[in-house]
């Protein structure tokens, strides 16, 4: 919550392009009700605030609320605008969004977050924010407010990966697999950037088993076959994929050594089949019935492959 301080929106200058608009300036917004949402597009939190931020700027917009999104990269590849362009009409964003490769509007606003809110009065003040997942009732009242409206809160519903995740049962953090960030790593190299599973995979680690190369912001995989394998408690399993070379890639997931069956995710069949295509996040594992400790295996087949992170929901 901003208080009683009275800070006017930052400027919007230093995006690299932007998409669904011209260049906006904040002189344009006075008069306006404006909420801007910064966002990357393999963010999980992000992608579970997705559908009530835009079903507020649908809802709202004819009462005189912008939405404005903010796209700030957090790894290197989500720089590209054609991979922004793509999550935008997969999550069927029409509002703005603003390409901040260089950090100006992130930087403008002091941000520190995925996702952020802020939500701006007609003479520009910032009247209100938030940071993360949840408050959407709170969120949306904030917004009545500016506008001048009452009406009764929207019935959102989302569905497939911006599902809100299982909290009761979720024992497991996100997990970064780069050397900047990473955490919990299992393998030991054998030679030559050879890595093997271990024996035994301890609660909430992982591991990489074949010719891989570790970065500083993801691993790189050299030959086809390589695998990781990760030890989590979630109903919901992700990670975050790109490519060198843009190139489609099989790959096969097993959770405690079989088939997912019924708890595959989105993105692989029930015998755990799926295809890397694009840079973006990757739902693997949904499971059904009790939530227990599983092991996650994701085998490639073919070398290209970058992996980032690893989210749970």
């Amino acid at each position: 919550m901003v208080g009683n301080e009275r800070i006017h929106m930052p400027s919007l200058d230093g995006a690299a392009g932007w998409l669904n608009s011209n260049p906006l300036r904040t002189e344009q917004l006075r008069g306006s009700v404006t909420v801007v949402n910064f966002w990357t597009l393999t963010c999980i939190n992000w992608l579970r605030t997705e559908a009530y931020v835009r079903a507020w700027s649908k809802a709202y917009r004819d009462n005189g609320l912008v939405v404005i999104g903010v796209h700030t990269p957090e790894f290197s590849f989500e720089h590209r605008a054609d991979l922004v362009s793509r999550a935008t009409k997969d999550r069927d964003i029409d509002y703005p969004v603003a390409l901040d490769n260089d950090y100006a509007i992130w930087s403008a606003f002091d941000n520190h977050y995925w996702p952020a809110l802020y939500f701006i009065d007609k003479d520009g003040i910032i009247r209100d924010d938030h940071f993360g997942e949840g408050r959407y009732a709170e969120s949306e009242r904030v917004i009545q407010q500016l506008l001048g409206t009452d009406r009764s809160p929207l019935v959102v519903e989302p569905v497939g990966v911006e599902a809100e995740a299982d909290w009761q049962h979720l024992r497991t953090p996100e997990t970064y697999l780069g050397y900047q960030r990473g955490e919990r790593f299992a393998s030991q190299p054998i030679e030559d950037g050879d890595y093997q599973f271990p024996a035994y995979l301890d609660f909430n680690h992982w591991a990489l088993a074949g010719n891989w190369t570790i970065g500083a912001e993801r691993v790189s995989l050299n030959q086809s076959g390589g695998s990781i394998a990760f030890r989590f408690q979630a109903r919901d399993a992700h990670v975050v994929l790109s490519s060198r070379d843009s190139v489609p890639v099989p790959f096969h997931v097993l959770l405690d050594g079989e088939a997912p069956g019924p708890s595959h995710g989105i993105d692989i069949d029930e015998a755990g089949a799926g295809t890397f295509t694009h840079g973006r996040l990757y739902q693997l594992i949904r499971q059904q019935g009790e939530i227990a400790e599983r092991t996650l295996e994701i085998t490639f087949a073919a070398p290209g492959v970058d992996a980032y992170v690893f989210t749970f929901g």
